[in-house]
């Protein structure tokens, strides 16, 4: 799978942009403020329906404007489409294959796949429980699109169920409250456990991928070195959704007086943790910067190995990535992803790129994106 073509209209800094792009590395070199980010960005965007870079669509929109467009015409078993999204902030985005309206905008995932590795990515292993399970739930989604569904299915379940014990909070638990508890009680275990199963099921076809990849880039490691584990809200060795459905709804039984005083749902897998771990120690406290972003990066490129083995092969992308590592570290990952499909690479300076990623250059300035000739 590779992206042969990408435009842009008002998408960020690029009011109208087209780019044709091939097979193999393509890198985009200019000056920060240059809008070669925003371009990975854009087609990211069209894999996931969201950004890496923000958590909401509104500064995706050129100032100015109503709306965003991404179109790219996308290869796959030798057969080209065309994919569209219409950001629309503030009501329901529209997309299009090959010209033709889909139902809704989710439609669109599962049809391109990326893997994104930014600077901000040292967040996976350093920052909050949130971003692991981003990163978990993300992946889960790009392996299966239904996922999507599920998740948001779970979130709208878990905004309703707060909003209910906050108000049991300060007005007191009625009857029918309670009633209308219970059922809130039992879908939020059903949609939970099919989340946490996901990342059950996730975590274990990840583990071995992650300490290959960190033997890769990082220097004198093993491949037992690097591990993580699904650590859920409530003890428990359940790992089948059955199983889990039912942990959950004991453990919402035993912690209801708990949520009712403090208004808030305490039990599920909105407040699971993926855990890093190098060695016997967890990677968040213990780890210097270098091994943070050793272990960063290798949980990306196990996510790119997990979705080879899947199907085709996504697309990656290295956004601005080769200035925060040491040249041993470059040279390793380039060794590492230099026969993807496609790698889309995005640098201030073309010395940051390493030898064995020196393939076609696109120069970005002035708000143009050129080829580099030389």
């Amino acid at each position: 799978m590779y992206a042969a073509h990408l435009s842009l209209h008002d998408f960020r800094s690029w009011g109208n942009l087209e780019i044709a792009l091939e097979p193999g590395v393509t890198a985009f070199v200019g000056r920060n403020g240059q809008g070669k980010t925003n371009i990975v960005e854009a087609l990211d965007y069209l894999s996931r329906l969201a950004s890496h870079r923000v958590s909401s669509d509104l500064p995706l929109i050129k100032h100015g404007s109503e709306q965003a467009i991404i179109r790219a015409a996308v290869v796959r078993d030798g057969r080209t489409a065309i994919l569209e999204i219409a950001i629309l902030p503030g009501k329901s985005n529209k997309a299009r294959i090959n010209r033709g309206q889909l139902p809704r905008a989710k439609d669109l995932l599962g049809l391109v796949r990326t893997v994104v590795f930014a600077p901000d990515d040292l967040a996976l292993v350093k920052g909050d429980p949130s971003e692991r399970r981003r990163f978990a739930d993300d992946l889960r989604v790009l392996q299966g699109p239904r996922f999507a569904g599920v998740r948001s299915d779970y979130d709208r379940v878990l905004k309703q169920r707060n909003s209910l014990l906050k108000t049991a909070r300060t007005r007191g638990l009625t009857p029918d409250a309670l009633s209308t508890l219970d059922v809130w009680d039992q879908n939020l275990a059903r949609l939970g456990a099919e989340i946490m199963a996901a990342r059950v099921k996730l975590v274990a076809d990840l583990n071995p991928l992650v300490g290959r990849a960190y033997e890769a880039v990082a220097r004198g490691a093993s491949r037992d070195d690097a591990s993580i584990k699904y650590k859920p809200s409530f003890d428990t060795e359940a790992a089948e959704q059955n199983e889990l459905e039912q942990a959950m709804l004991d453990q919402l039984a035993a912690r209801r007086a708990d949520e009712l005083a403090r208004g808030v749902s305490l039990v599920g897998p909105h407040r699971d943790d993926l855990v890093c771990w190098l060695g016997q120690f967890p990677v968040k406290g213990y780890a210097s910067h270098g091994e943070g972003w050793s272990f960063a990066l290798a949980l990306r490129l196990a996510s790119y190995d997990l979705l080879r083995f899947d199907g085709d092969d996504p697309i990656l992308v290295l956004d601005d990535v080769f200035a925060e590592l040491d040249s041993g570290r470059r040279n390793q990952l380039a060794e590492y992803v230099a026969k993807a499909e496609q790698v889309l690479i995005t640098a201030a300076v073309a010395e940051d790129i390493p030898e064995a990623l020196r393939g076609r250059r696109m120069i970005v300035a002035d708000g143009e994106v050129r080829p580099d000739h030389d």
